[in-house]
């Protein structure tokens, strides 16, 4: 009876022995290798410190520069006057050389860097006379040129000064109606060609003078019109064109495009 039962039980038996050979086989192959894992350094744990908030995320990500385009290099230095230089320079440069301009004509020149000017840049005054004798509106345009309503608005300002006198300097050029508002109400207008034309009038070493406090400093990166202080490249947290932002930024909010994006 005893071997009937062990006979029936025989394959039961190997079948048993048969899954026990698989189960073992799997687990050798399978297992990790904890030699391996036991060298690797354990992970760094993170500081401790409040968490990054979204909004300076996002700030962090309009202060990086653009990896591809990199920063914007200066423009070549020229040696004399040319319709170059005033593209190369931001506008407080511009602002400079026409206050020196005036300056070596013989008036005493005061100017505003920043903030709000109520419409005049640099105020001149003569020595033969109390308080400014002429206001001049600088204007650093590439391409646009001044209309009407800017003029209109000058001369809003020389009344309200009670001044006759008063020049609006721009690098670029004006319109007809423009050009006929300035002559028929006494404002000197001189564009781009006339104020090549009056700095040529200067002697060599005048030029140079003037050269020199153009090409000042950082002379292609423009200043801000708030804070006084030069403007930095940012590039949109959302993507899209470069510009210059303050670096007072974010208490200080004013942008500028960047004149090579608008090319």
């Amino acid at each position: 009876m005893l071997a009937s039962l062990a006979h029936a039980l025989r394959p039961l038996g190997w079948m048993l022995l048969l899954i026990g050979l698989v189960l073992l086989g799997f687990h050798h192959f399978y297992q990790p290798n904890t030699a391996q894992t036991d060298t690797l350094p354990p992970p760094t744990p993170r500081p401790a410190g409040r968490k990054v908030s979204r909004k300076i995320k996002n700030d962090m990500a309009t202060e990086r520069r653009d990896p591809e385009m990199g920063t914007l290099q200066p423009r070549q230095v020229e040696t004399c006057w040319s319709p170059a230089v005033f593209a190369a320079i931001e506008w407080r440069r511009f602002e400079a050389v026409c206050e020196t301009l005036f300056g070596q004509a013989g008036f005493e020149t005061k100017s505003q860097s920043h903030g709000a000017d109520g419409g005049v840049d640099i105020w001149l005054h003569s020595r033969n006379a109390e308080g400014p004798v002429a206001v001049v509106q600088c204007k650093h345009w590439q391409g646009k040129a001044v209309g009407v309503k800017e003029l209109r608005e000058f001369f809003g300002v020389m009344a309200s000064h009670k001044l006759t006198r008063g020049t609006y300097a721009t690098t670029s050029s004006y319109t007809t109606d423009a050009a006929a508002f300035a002559k028929a109400n006494g404002i000197n207008a001189l564009d781009g060609r006339g104020l090549l034309a009056l700095i040529a009038k200067r002697s060599p070493e005048q030029q140079k003078a003037l050269l020199n406090v153009a090409y000042e400093g950082d002379y292609w990166r423009p200043t801000c019109a708030s804070c006084g202080t030069k403007m930095v490249e940012r590039t949109p947290a959302k993507g899209g064109h470069r510009f210059w932002g303050c670096s007072g930024y974010p208490k200080c909010k004013s942008r500028l495009p960047m004149v090579a994006e608008l090319r």
